[in-house]
């Protein structure tokens, strides 16, 4: 399956953020490498500088470290450094809208099922 574009960003911040989801997720774990800038522009049929900036943009936030001659590797701390930056940012921009949708539909936290998918 091709990956999806949206004009509402960079290529490659949206490149950018789904790595960092994949981070999120420990994928792949601290301290090993992720996969080459060919294999990202191969998977993400994308030019391979696109790659190049995105891993950039993230060692510019320190997830990711380049290693010379093996490539690029999650920093030790870039999940616990991402979830933070992440709550932060959820709750500063995210929460006050949708806390405000929820009172305009009338949704309590009981109405509300955390657990279903």
């Amino acid at each position: 399956m091709t990956p999806t574009w949206t004009d509402q960003a960079p290529i490659y911040q949206q490149l950018a953020d789904r790595l960092a989801v994949q981070l999120l997720d420990g994928s792949p774990p601290e301290g090993e490498a992720l996969p080459s800038v060919r294999q990202l522009a191969s998977q993400y049929v994308i030019n391979p500088l696109t790659v190049t900036r995105a891993l950039q943009a993230l060692s510019d936030h320190g997830l990711i470290e380049s290693r010379r001659g093996l490539g690029m590797f999650v920093m030790a701390g870039a999940r616990e450094r991402l979830l933070r930056h992440e709550r932060e940012q959820f709750l500063q921009k995210d929460w006050p809208s949708l806390r405000a949708k929820l009172k305009r539909l009338g949704l309590t936290a009981k109405d509300l099922n955390w657990e279903s998918t």
